[in-house]
């Protein structure tokens, strides 16, 4: 997203102020970047919270940790990198004997870094390999995904992950296809979307194939399967009144965000012709801001890619659940 860092792998933190004032940073507070990409992020809380403040960085990306531990050597007395998907959060912060954090921040979804790189098969601007897999060390790729899958599971996926309308013609082309020959390459399957798409969508809009590649990686990643459990195990790690803070770059994301923070903020859920609450239920987290938080048009400009960026933090109450039927 910017600027080069460590190993080529560079990155442009995307809402980078308003991302260190959701997070009320302070000297000497445990901060965790669940996805610390090139370390923009990192480096800012790093400076922010010295002399003594403490980073714990995870992200499933080799080269994205190399790039990391080179940005943050200067600090790293105060540094804790780990190469794992954030859905492991419980076991790296259980591993280093921490019961408590005063932050969390999630930057989702891919970087420029690996859009940029033809070899990680993200981008259909550049021809590569189908994989997408945002750890490249293991797990199923693209490829497998569009040759093996089933035309309606397939189609499900392009729908339900890439909101794309034409859904069901792309699987078809696909399955057609695929009896002749594997799809091997990104532009193998551009040029295939490009088919199935009519040419009156393909005229306005995005390109083509942006859907169906978001999907695929979704679906690659498990990218919103796994996030609204591991948000939840993680606020359980905020001590009272620390933050957390979510950068979200596409509806579904975002929506899977709210729906957790709208629950997690709510207080009792009784149905309103009960006497008294039985439910127990009481606000876990308090939202920082009704609405999540957008670029600036200068930042956009700088940053085109930061444009459908969203930022949704919320506060830990400190309050406790009582039991049902409870004192």
């Amino acid at each position: 997203m910017g600027s080069p860092a460590g190993n080529g792998f560079a990155h442009q933190p995307v809402l980078l102020e308003e991302v260190l004032a959701a997070l009320n940073l302070k000297s000497g507070g445990v901060y965790v970047d669940c996805t610390v990409g090139g370390a923009g992020h990192s480096l800012a809380i790093l400076r922010r919270t010295g002399p003594d403040g403490w980073l714990i960085g995870l992200d499933q990306d080799p080269d994205a940790l190399a790039a990391a531990a080179d940005r943050l050597a200067p600090y790293a007395r105060r540094l804790n990198l780990f190469r794992e998907n954030f859905v492991n959060l419980p076991r790296v912060l259980t591993g280093l004997g921490v019961e408590q954090v005063d932050g969390l921040l999630y930057d989702l979804g891919v970087s420029s870094p690996q859009l940029d790189r033809a070899g990680r098969g993200f981008s259909y601007l550049h021809d590569g390999p189908l994989d997408m897999r945002m750890d490249p060390g293991g797990g199923v790729t693209a490829g497998e995904l569009v040759n093996t899958l089933p035309e309606r599971e397939l189609a499900a996926v392009i729908r339900d992950y890439g909101e794309e309308r034409w859904a069901s013609r792309i699987a078809s082309f696909i399955v057609r296809e695929r009896r002749y020959r594997p799809l091997k390459t990104t532009f193998d399957l551009v040029a295939l979307i490009k088919k199935a798409v009519p040419a009156a969508a393909r005229r306005t809009g995005p390109h083509p194939a942006r859907r169906t590649f978001q999907a695929l990686r979704i679906a690659v990643n498990r990218e919103l399967e796994i996030l609204p459990g591991a948000l939840r195990e993680a606020v359980g790690f905020l001590r009272p009144g620390g933050r957390i803070c979510v950068i979200t770059f596409h509806s579904l994301e975002d929506r899977v965000v709210k729906k957790l923070f709208r629950e997690l903020s709510s207080p009792c859920i009784c149905p309103p012709q009960f006497p008294v609450c039985v439910c127990g239920r009481v606000p876990v987290l308090r939202l920082v801001v009704p609405y999540p938080a957008e670029p600036s048009a200068k930042e956009t400009a700088d940053n085109p890619r930061a444009r459908s960026a969203r930022l949704r933090a919320a506060e830990k109450t400190g309050l406790v659940l009582n039991q049902p039927g409870g004192a």
